[in-house]
């Protein structure tokens, strides 16, 4: 009788809740069973469907200090991958915008590496910096091991069995720094938390965002300061201060609110501003599950997700001028609020837990079959169901 699938998973750090975070969860949910290997984790952070799981860090949790500043770490963390003994495991799952697939896998294991970005670190600095309280010295110094992680990021991808990119524009990336194909599986939207409310919208554009100047808040602000448009900017974060300051008498700022009140200005919006350029953008798919139209900056995952005149518009350029332009043509169309949501569940946890598992699937395929574990949940899974 053939022995169950042994599975680990792999991410980076566990010390904030973001889209990545949201992957380990549904990846948790799929193999429930599964240890979740972490170089530090902060579990005062941790999404609730993670508060229970097997979380094993590595010695780099009892760094003082790290998880307030974990970005001062960044040369260490190879050498925590490097650390996981992951043997006799036959599938591990890394979810890695940075170094956990760099892990060691042997024999007969099969690493699949979903990628959200290639590392940034080594790739773009200065996106991995912004909002770093680093000196400019140590800044300065960081810069110097920028060849040395490009070097370990490109080594470390060929002993990937399978790279998963999260977009078009990841994929593109793991091209350029990898040299190798990768197929795109979407990141999962719980798009069940969501719902179509029976009222009509409000008058008010929405920001949801952590406020940090890549995100191109700035935009929005002056855009709806200009045009006498209202403005709600869920979130903070350092660039706060700044946008208060380029902010007119109709944009507010509610800073962080709890997720129900959340919600509700998602349902109730005109329409939600997206003017940065994202590897994906989780976000404005929540707002299409509310069956609200999205205003995107034509780049970056947004194109995977934004389709003009159904379920948003596209501004072309990043300048308050081209953002105006598009937020004029709001009114001229008629916003299906069905449509819209319909569009969003393309994009739905279910959707991604069948799309992993055929590849999962495929990739057991090639091993040796008369030493494959036996896989129920993943060869008998019926179309739809949730492993």
């Amino acid at each position: 009788m053939k022995q169950p699938l042994k599975v680990a998973i792999v991410h980076d750090y566990l010390n904030q809740m973001g889209g990545a975070e949201r992957v380990v969860g549904v990846l948790h949910r799929m193999f429930p069973e599964a240890p979740i290997y972490t170089t530090i984790a902060d579990r005062r952070k941790l999404l609730p469907e993670l508060q229970g799981a097997d979380i094993r860090t590595t010695w780099m949790q009892s760094i003082p200090g790290i998880l307030r500043r974990f970005k001062h770490f960044f040369w260490l963390y190879p050498f925590g991958v490097r650390s996981m003994d992951l043997r006799g495991y036959d599938l591990v799952i890394s979810s890695s915008s940075a170094y956990a697939k760099g892990i060691t896998v042997k024999g007969d294991t099969r690493h699949i590496c979903y990628c959200h970005t290639p590392m940034r670190f080594a790739w773009d600095f200065a996106t991995y910096m912004e909002g770093n309280e680093a000196s400019p010295v140590l800044k300065a110094a960081a810069r110097l091991l920028i060849k040395p992680l490009r070097w370990w990021d490109r080594a470390t991808s060929a002993r990937v069995h399978q790279l998963v990119a999260n977009s078009t524009i990841v994929q593109e990336r793991i091209q350029q720094h990898y040299g190798r194909s990768a197929p795109v599986i979407y990141p999962p939207v719980n798009v069940s938390r969501f719902e179509v409310s029976k009222e009509p919208p409000g008058d008010y554009l929405l920001v949801v965002s952590r406020l940090v100047s890549y995100k191109r808040i700035d935009l929005a602000v002056e855009a709806c300061t200009r045009m006498g448009k209202r403005l709600i900017v869920i979130g903070d974060g350092p660039d706060r201060d700044r946008l208060k300051r380029l902010a007119g008498p109709t944009v507010q700022f509610l800073g962080r609110l709890p997720d129900g009140e959340v919600v509700r200005y998602m349902q109730h919006c005109e329409a939600f501003l997206f003017p940065g350029l994202e590897d994906f953008g989780i976000t404005p798919l929540e707002i299409n599950a509310c069956g609200r139209p999205v205003v995107a900056y034509r780049g970056g995952g947004a194109l995977d997700t934004v389709i003009p005149q159904v379920n948003g518009l596209f501004f072309s350029e990043q300048t308050v001028e081209s953002l105006e332009h598009a937020l004029r043509s709001l009114t001229h169309y008629a916003w299906d609020s069905a449509q819209i949501r319909k569009h969003a569940e393309q994009f739905s946890e279910e959707v991604f837990i069948r799309n992993l598992a055929s590849l999962i699937e495929g990739q057991l395929s090639s091993r040796n079959p008369a030493a494959r574990p036996a896989v129920p949940a993943l060869a008998h899974k019926k179309k739809g169901a949730v492993l």
